[in-house]
């Protein structure tokens, strides 16, 4: 009606499915003409500020305060808070992981959010119901944060980790998935890698410092991933710069 440049007044309106069409049936101007009047049955409610006040001390912490707090005490941004505590048993997972991990709050925030999440939408499961409790993804966390395994590993150990059969450690040992740190294995890969990729190496040294991703995927591959990429990254610089 507004934007056939229309106005609105106080009317009942009739709707014809016929027409497809609404059509002024009476008019409305006061309230009186609705019959509205006081509820006679009602009794009165006097509400003192000491109850008040005790009610609201009986308050549990609600959604907004939640997420003002996970963004103030865990450094999380505003949409990440507000996703964690879209429910109170989300962020009530969110929490026990951050405690059982003793820390890391940003990361266990991204495991939520992002694997975890991701699974429960794919089987259509609630939170609640997850297979992989907040004290289990604690351990896997636990194993990242210790240089155990890789983020990427960690993703693969997750995902055998959802039917609910075993823990993090217990995976990682039965698929030998612990992340290489030994320097001195790490550097014989790396001359491996070089003496196998004579031409890129000497590209590398003209001037082409893109191909150090090449040397980078390369050493990967040949620990099967297994490697610290942090110590791929700081040894491969050295062992390229000759």
């Amino acid at each position: 009606m507004i934007e056939g440049g229309g106005s609105v007044v106080q009317e009942t309106r009739l709707y014809d499915p016929d027409r497809a069409e609404t059509r002024p049936m009476r008019s409305k101007e006061e309230a009186n003409d609705y019959r509205y009047f006081p509820d006679p049955d009602l009794l009165p409610l006097a509400l003192s500020a000491e109850l008040i006040e005790q009610l609201r001390r009986e308050l549990p912490e609600l959604p907004d305060q939640k997420a003002a707090r996970f963004a103030r005490d865990h450094g999380l941004s505003p949409y990440d808070a507000g996703v964690l505590t879209a429910s109170r048993e989300l962020a009530d997972y969110y929490e026990q992981v951050v405690a059982t991990l003793g820390g890391e709050p940003k990361l266990a925030a991204n495991w939520v959010m992002g694997d975890v999440s991701g699974f429960l939408n794919r089987d259509n499961l609630d939170v609640s119901r997850t297979p992989v409790s907040a004290t289990r993804l604690a351990g896997l966390l636990a194993r990242i944060v210790d240089g155990t395994i890789s983020g990427k590993i960690a993703k693969e150990v997750f995902e055998a980790m959802w039917p609910g059969a075993a823990d993090a450690d217990a995976i990682i040992a039965a698929k030998g998935l612990r992340q290489i740190t030994d320097t001195n294995a790490i550097e014989k890969v790396i001359a491996g890698v070089m003496a196998a990729n004579p031409a890129q190496l000497a590209d590398y040294r003209a001037g082409k410092d893109k191909l150090f991703g090449f040397f980078v995927g390369q050493v990967m591959k040949a620990t099967g991933g297994k490697a610290n990429p942090a110590q791929v990254n700081e040894l491969l610089r050295r062992m390229l710069a000759g």
